[in-house]
């Protein structure tokens, strides 16, 4: 283990030594504690997860809030340590209610803290990173107190000033104890809210409420939870409280990732502030009961049973053809067809998917063709009819807006299937809810994609991006976030013509088993011109839990390079949008902006760094080959780098494959 240089030490404990505060009373004491997982947003609203990385040889965490002396200096030194032992895991954690998430961006920036700065914007994770021996929370008490933790049981191993910490940490990696592991600190104490009135919540009254608002939906019979997370009861509930701690502290529950700091959301299904202490509260004291009996549980009349339609009797249930998946091996993708049985034009408002296995069906996508193939098979369709994602089930478009489906043709299906140890045979259906009068405008969708991702070996958080440029106005409603096992964090973020950038979709941490459709509460208008950009990071790292699954162990080694590709052990870059273009109505349809927007697709996803042009070096997909090959000669204007229009005759004239009518 590598030392911080004596002179880099002396400084920061002078700067500390001008910074720091008296000490109202002592700080509590945490050595032997065991750190609860968490997952925390920095700044930027990427996500940090505790025990997500186990194999650094130490974990240190250190408190902090913006403007004070005492955090910054402590950052200045841990950010020391880092360059000298890149393999440590330092994070920062700012429980100061008056520090916004962009305030924290900006003092990161300003002060040039490259340690991400998590936003503790509830305390739920400063003032209780553990408890100690009688049970009591305990947490930070001063900025600039630091602890090293030990990635092996996550107890806390040194806790004192960060003048201390690089010795612990080099006595805690050589296996030997550690000379001053509990230290007196000094800094500005932090100020908490006074949460002990959640402690002594009703079960009946203030509980129970939440689990039937936030979770009974899933955690019931027909609902999309395991029958042994059924949360039927009172007994049920608490059986799985420190579970359910657990979940809410890791943002793992409720499954809606999308961050809402940046946008409300017409589905949100995440917990207010009061529902998470409230919660948190009652699970603390011990998850106490005052049911009068049993049968006046209003949690056992709320799980009752779900409807097997969630939406509603159906309009119209499709049979999707059954498929036998074998117990092991690799399942092409299936694309069957069947006749459609509308024998008239509808205006479709919704569709809901019902898998038939949820653990072997990967996604499903449904479009309609305008003939039946012959051979009973067929994808490229010319109408999508939505889609389901492990997680999800139902497309739903917003008030007088539909998407017309003609009478006739075929319905054809993509199955992704992923074998699960055991052979199943598969019988899907999608429900289909027609709009009762016609609607007044068209709801379209596009997909941002990029087939020419490479994904670098033993990256924790490679970088791939692509866009769409709207060439009219619109307005978003919806997006989708897909990737695969290695998907880590995902933005959508829309750069208007004068250069402005609004974040409108963020994912901190993706979960590849919630793959949801986000609606937002509210349109999202963007002008012509504006491009909607897809960020994604993956985790190609060992690190990386759900690349040793038993049943994909061999073909998801970190030490290898990943593209894209169909099965889960590949990747994908793949945000659907889901929108309308502003002038469009039922009346009035405009075919002409869709079929440009989808002829610029695979031009805008090739474009990394977003400047209107390919470069040679951004032609990475095989697509572009017969372009690259000839890129001299297509240069026509000689200036180094192909205009969309070059490149798109070039393109038509090779009569390259145009994959982008798949987000039609």
């Amino acid at each position: 283990m590598k030392r911080i240089a004596s002179a880099v030490l002396l400084a920061s404990v002078s700067v500390l030594g001008l910074a720091a505060c008296s000490n109202e009373a002592p700080a509590a004491k945490l050595v032997g504690n065991t750190v609860d997982n968490y997952m925390l947003a920095d700044g930027s609203g990427m996500g940090h997860i505790l025990r997500y990385d186990t194999h650094t040889p130490a974990v240190v965490l250190a408190s902090y809030v913006n403007g004070d002396e005492t955090s910054r200096a402590t950052a200045k030194a841990l950010m020391a340590l880092k360059e000298k032992n890149p393999e440590l895991v330092i994070q920062l954690i700012n429980s100061n209610t008056a520090d916004t998430r962009a305030m924290i961006e900006a003092e990161a920036k300003e002060q040039g803290i490259t340690l991400p700065i998590l936003n503790d914007e509830f305390q739920l994770i400063g003032a209780s990173l553990g408890k100690d021996a009688s049970g009591k929370s305990v947490g930070f008490t001063y900025t600039g107190e630091t602890v090293v933790v030990s990635p092996k049981d996550w107890k806390v191993v040194y806790h004192g000033p960060v003048e201390s910490a690089e010795a612990a940490v080099t006595e805690f990696v050589a296996g030997k104890p550690i000379t001053n592991a509990e230290l007196p600190v000094k800094g500005t104490k932090i100020a908490y809210a006074d949460n002990s009135a959640y402690s002594k919540v009703s079960y009946t009254n203030d509980v129970a409420p939440i689990f039937q608002a936030k979770c009974v939906e899933c955690h019931q019979p027909n609902g999309i939870a395991p029958q042994m997370l059924y949360w039927n009861s009172y007994q049920q509930v608490k059986n799985f409280a420190p579970m359910i701690r657990e979940a809410i502290r890791t943002d793992r529950m409720p499954p809606f990732d999308a961050d809402s700091h940046y946008r409300a959301f017409q589905n949100n299904e995440n917990l207010t502030e009061k529902e998470i202490k409230t919660l948190i509260g009652w699970i603390d004291a011990g998850a106490p009961s005052d049911l009068a009996d049993a049968a006046a549980d209003p949690l056992t009349k709320a799980a009752a049973g779900r409807e097997e339609w969630p939406l509603g009797k159906p309009d119209l249930v499709v049979d999707i053809p059954s498929y036998d998946v074998p117990a092991a091996g690799v399942v092409d993708y299936q694309i069957p067809a069947v006749a459609s049985p509308l024998t008239e034009g509808k205006w479709l408002k919704a569709t809901t998917f019902k898998a038939g296995n949820r653990q072997g069906v990967h996604h499903i996508l449904a479009g309609w063709l305008p003939k039946m193939p012959a051979n009973g098979r067929g994808f490229d369709w010319n109408i999508s009819m939505g889609g389901y994602a492990v997680g999800s089930e139902s497309n739903l478009a917003p008030d007088k807006w539909a998407t017309w489906i003609p009478a006739g043709g075929a319905i054809s299906f993509q199955m992704h299937y992923t074998p699960i140890g055991k052979a199943f045979t598969d019988n899907s259906k999608i429900a289909f809810y027609f709009s009762k009068d016609d609607p007044e405008l068209v709801k379209r969708q596009i997909v941002i994609s990029d087939p020419s991702i490479t994904i670098q070996p033993n990256q924790a958080r490679w970088h791939e991006t692509a866009y769409v440029q709207f060439p009219a106005d619109v307005q978003i409603t919806a997006s989708l976030v897909h990737a695969h096992y290695r998907g880590y964090a995902s933005k959508l973020t829309a750069i208007y013509p004068d250069g402005k950038e609004e974040v409108i979709l963020n994912m901190p941490h993706y979960d590849f088993n919630w793959q949801r459709e986000y609606n937002y509460k509210d349109l999202i208008e963007l002008p012509a011109g504006t491009k909607l950009v897809a960020d994604y990071w993956y985790d190609n790292s060992k690190n990386n839990k759900a690349l040793y699954g038993d049943n994909t162990k061999t073909r998801t080694n970190p030490d290898q390079e990943v593209v894209w590709g169909d099965q889960s052990f590949e990747e994908m870059l793949f945000t659907s949008v889901q929108y309308r273009w502003k002038d469009e109505t039922a009346k009035n349809p405009r075919e002409d902006l869709q079929q440009q927007l989808q002829a610029s697709q695979m031009l805008t996803a090739a474009d990394d760094n977003r400047d209107g042009m390919l470069q040679e070096a951004e032609m990475k997909s095989p697509m572009f080959q017969p372009v690259k090959a000839n890129f001299a000669a297509i240069d026509t204007d000689k200036s180094g780098a192909l205009s969309f229009q070059e490149a798109g005759v070039a393109l038509k004239k090779k009569r390259v494959l145009d994959w982008a009518k798949q987000g039609k």
